[in-house]
């Protein structure tokens, strides 16, 4: 079996990663609300029939959004200070998964198999938890 308490390089690299694409994502909803910036696909797929409700729910998700950068900060920190977030980190990955398991909540259980879905839902459901799980392994003697 391979360790995972060595080399600690690539776990700081991929917490690197991980973390600046969160931020952008976040930064994609926090400065685009519901429509988005239109960064990770098209912004017409909505019709605002009341602009009121409408404003609302874009502040809504612009809050989300905003919970989303600093969530990618967060990763984005603890390549840098693995030993002291080590547990934050752990518990973030494990708050991704219980964010993958809530799309099964859906209307649509085929949608999550469209294409612009699945490869986030296999990320959440499965690259977090093994993240996490390295994290958590990767022991607390490396600096």
């Amino acid at each position: 079996m391979i360790s995972l308490k060595t080399p600690i390089l690539p776990l700081r690299i991929i917490l690197a990663l991980v973390g600046i694409v969160i931020v952008v994502l976040g930064f994609d909803v926090a400065f685009g609300g519901i429509r988005t910036l239109g960064w990770l696909g098209p912004t017409d797929f909505i019709e605002v029939v009341n602009s009121s409700d409408f404003r609302v729910q874009d502040s809504h998700f612009r809050f989300l959004g905003g919970v989303w950068i600093g969530i990618g900060f967060v990763f984005i920190a603890g390549a840098f200070a693995l030993q002291q977030l080590r547990l934050v980190l752990i518990v973030l990955c494990g708050l991704v998964f219980i964010g993958g398991l809530a799309r099964f909540t859906g209307p649509s259980f085929a949608t999550l198999f469209n294409l612009s879905v699945l490869p986030s839902l296999l990320a959440e459901l499965f690259v977090f938890p093994l993240l996490g799980y390295w994290i958590a392994r990767s022991g607390k003697d490396h600096p």
